[in-house]
């Protein structure tokens, strides 16, 4: 399986690097001149600039080139992750809302393999929240993917 993702802090950026960090296939479009909140997204990252393309440019292509979404959030959904999942609906492309402050990532990952099966998913797009949003984006992102990887990676 490949991931896809838009590079901002918080979940874009968890996915980047546990991705990195196993090996596994990573990339996507980030928006022209690499931006981010917190400055240049570093060239280790493999994604693409979408020239003269802002955060929701990125987040629809990221949408629309990938088999499906999953958006990781923390209760409420605002912001590039509601309009990620307003990308979903208009390209009418499979998604799933996971809560991640529901804390149960075991029982989760069932559920995402499942929603993966059968939207036979090749390329998932994972979005959520940036640091500022949400503060614990990063760190429950990672714990997460700890939990969902091996069980993906056995798959191939």
């Amino acid at each position: 399986m490949n991931f896809r993702t838009g590079g901002q802090t918080g979940v874009d950026r968890a996915v980047l690097d546990e991705c990195l960090r196993r090996d596994l296939a990573v990339g996507g479009w980030c928006p022209d001149k690499r931006i981010a909140e917190d400055g240049r997204i570093a060239d280790r990252y493999p994604l693409q600039a979408l020239e003269e393309a802002g955060y929701p440019e990125r987040t629809e292509a990221n949408v629309r080139d990938s088999d499906a979404t999953l958006v990781l959030h923390f209760g409420s959904i605002t912001g590039g992750t509601k309009f990620t999942l307003e990308c979903c609906q208009k390209l009418k492309k499979p998604s799933m809302s996971l809560n991640l402050f529901e804390g149960d990532f075991e029982s989760s990952v069932g559920n995402v393999i499942d929603f993966l099966n059968l939207s036979r998913v090749r390329e998932l797009n994972v979005a959520g929240p940036r640091s500022s949003e949400e503060s614990e984006a990063y760190a429950k992102t990672i714990t997460f993917l700890q939990f969902l990887l091996p069980h993906l990676q056995r798959r191939r």
